[in-house]
């Protein structure tokens, strides 16, 4: 297994839609296998391909109760409310209070090639809506109330240029 480098905004493969996988080969594995590697590293609780640089429509995931995938994700469903200060690993270090709903159910395939679904509130509910974000190119960034995310977006320009922007 290896260890990927976390792309960080304004990395444009970001901003992409990711391609959906056509055929779950040894390649596939490999890099399902990697992706956790590079989560569990991070640390973090979910990773998106796109996250490493690879534009295909993989997820991977933990929040405490062992690793999950998902290739080639749909989200089914969303219900209810929940504000959680959330980060994430392509904008490391940040996190701002985010209100998305709060359960979430999302289908895609295993490793096998086998429909699975996961369902969750709270916690899986917002990994799952967040990593399957990641895949059609929209960044936590894009989830925050207007005057929040252009103060988060003056930060990350003035810290990236080494303006001295407080973190």
């Amino acid at each position: 297994m290896a260890v990927f480098p976390i792309r960080s905004w304004p990395d444009p493969v970001l901003r992409a839609p990711a391609a959906p996988v056509s055929r779950i080969d040894g390649e596939i594995r490999r890099l399902v296998d990697d992706m956790l590697e590079t989560m569990y590293r991070a640390p973090g609780v979910g990773l998106a391909a796109p996250q490493i640089g690879v534009a295909l429509r993989v997820v991977v995931f933990d929040i405490g109760e062992g690793p999950h995938h998902l290739i080639n994700p749909e989200l089914l469903e969303t219900s209810g409310a929940w504000s959680f200060d959330e980060g994430c690993l392509s904008v490391p270090g940040r996190f701002w209070p985010v209100r998305r709903p709060a359960f979430a159910r999302a289908r895609g395939l295993n490793l096998d090639g086998a429909e699975v679904e996961y369902a969750g509130e709270e916690l899986l509910g917002r990994v799952l809506q967040h990593e399957i974000d990641h895949l059609g190119g929209t960044l936590i960034l894009e989830r925050l109330p207007r005057r929040t995310r252009k103060q988060a977006l003056k930060e990350l320009r003035e810290e990236a240029l080494g303006l001295g922007g407080e973190s």
